[in-house]
């Protein structure tokens, strides 16, 4: 009797085996072919071994190289065209004319002007240049350096910030001068005290010493210190060949200024909504009260603290904690650092009174007919007001309505949403322009603003804005 049940249980058990083992694999099946799940987190463990990826990623990069110059070709003239007489504050000339492309069957920007919004977008006429512009490798992102910057630092330093996998994408005529001069607030007597070099660790301390406090010292260090960062660590997931001490903060905002670097902003999920970023200058930044990508941060110390804690590591505390994140101590290195950079002054403007308007004595007839148009018919002035050209508020310029959504390059063409208003003052110094870079030129800028706001100014009207915003 005993023997039958026994039996009896195992014929029931394995019956029931055979029933669950097509269900079992089925379910194991559907689930290794199902998409792979949207995470808010990057993958913290490495599966493949370093040199794998390492070979992986090269092998891919011309293709990936290809296809981004390809994409900007189609959108823009990126050739050398300085404007006669117009230079950055250290001599560089300053490039002119529109520089993204008319959309084809478009005879004249006045043209296009013209036209309503819902008109561009039906007949998909919005230019290619003025859409948000991807990373050179949107998918993958990241910090990416200008090649002359990588050879400064690896001349004084003997810190490499070449990527293996990608390079950096936009030509050095389109990009601010380097080195960029450096204005102090505090000793405006002395003009650039940048005596022509790349500030960094090597050389700080003798350009500076006895003309900083002893805590504004402190600050410039921690600020050309190298620190850990996403593609710039000691892990297995770095995206630089030998194990790095990191980057600094003036690798990006080099002299308190900007070189270019470009990489993606951290608070947006998923990756293809990501907006690309134009390292934006430090210089007046005591005037500002936004900051950060999505200007959630009020303080230039909340700034500084944000950067190194998740801005440097894509948002991400817990890789962060893996490629040894910096926290800096609030009350001496973050106040030291921000008291430097307050200290950071906009290059001068010989052209504008103390109210921040032009000196009729001074500007042209074009630059004076130029302002008119800023405070009049161009409506720049809603947003940017003298002295600084600034509101500190965020707008949106609803861009949406000029164009289909849709994706290029691992980047999803959608609306901008609310930007900051960023001040004017030294704009000539800081190609490119909006918050990705998009702007090759002022011109462009000009022409990009006539188009969102409606304007309808005329070609005269916007040669003599472009004047006028030369000399802020």
């Amino acid at each position: 009797m005993v023997r039958d049940v026994g039996l009896f249980r195992l014929r029931l058990l394995l019956g029931m085996g055979l029933f669950l083992l097509p269900v079992g694999l089925a379910a194991w099946t559907a689930n290794a072919e199902s998409p792979k799940k949207t995470s808010s987190y990057s993958p913290v463990v490495v599966q493949d071994d370093f040199q794998t990826i390492v070979q992986r990623m090269q092998a891919e990069k011309p293709k990936i190289r290809e296809q981004h110059m390809r994409l900007l070709a189609e959108r823009y003239d990126l050739s050398d065209r300085p404007v006669p007489g117009v230079t950055m504050s250290r001599g560089k000339p300053v490039q002119g004319g529109i520089r993204a492309k008319l959309p084809a069957g478009v005879s004249s920007w006045e043209e296009l002007a013209a036209m309503s919004p819902e008109e561009i977008r039906k007949r998909g006429l919005w230019p290619k240049g003025f859409l948000p512009l991807p990373h050179p490798n949107h998918p993958e992102g990241g910090m990416v350096f200008p090649q002359h910057h990588i050879d400064e630092i690896l001349k004084q330093e003997g810190r490499d910030l070449t990527r293996f996998d990608l390079d950096f994408d936009l030509p050095q005529h389109l990009l601010p001068e380097y080195p960029p001069a450096i204005y102090l607030t505090t000793r405006p007597d002395l003009g650039d005290v940048s005596q022509g070099k790349v500030v960094t660790l090597q050389n700080y301390f003798d350009l500076f010493n006895g003309i900083l406090n002893p805590k504004q010292l402190e600050g410039l260090r921690l600020l050309v210190t190298p620190f850990p960062q996403q593609q710039f660590n000691a892990t297995d997931d770095r995206r630089s060949l030998k194990p790095s001490l990191g980057v600094t903060c003036f690798d990006c905002h080099v002299n308190g200024h900007s070189n270019g670097t470009t990489h993606l902003v951290g608070d947006i999920r998923p990756q293809e909504f990501r907006h690309r970023l134009d390292t934006p200058s430090l210089r007046g930044v005591n005037i500002q009260r936004l900051f950060g990508s999505q200007r959630a941060l009020k303080s230039i110390e909340d700034f500084t603290e944000f950067e190194q804690r998740a801005a440097y590591f894509d948002g991400d505390p817990v890789i962060a904690t893996k490629k040894g994140v910096n926290v800096l101590e609030r009350g001496s290195q973050v106040h030291f650092m921000a008291e430097f950079m307050a200290l950071l002054d906009f290059p001068p403007a010989p052209k504008l009174n103390v109210f921040g308007l032009l000196d009729p004595e001074k500007a042209t007839a074009q630059e004076l007919r130029g302002q008119e148009v800023f405070f009049g018919k161009g409506r720049c002035a809603a947003c940017h007001l003298p002295p600084y050209y600034t509101d500190n508020l965020m707008h949106s310029f609803r861009t949406e309505r000029f164009f289909e959504p849709h994706m290029v390059n691992g980047h999803m063409m959608v609306g901008d949403g609310s930007i900051k208003t960023f001040p004017l003052r030294g704009l000539k110094d800081s190609p490119p322009y909006l918050h990705d870079g998009r702007l090759l030129t002022i011109e462009d800028t000009v022409e990009f603003h006539n188009l969102v706001l409606g304007t309808k100014l005329s070609k005269q009207e916007k040669e003599d804005l472009t004047a006028f915003l030369r000399c802020l």
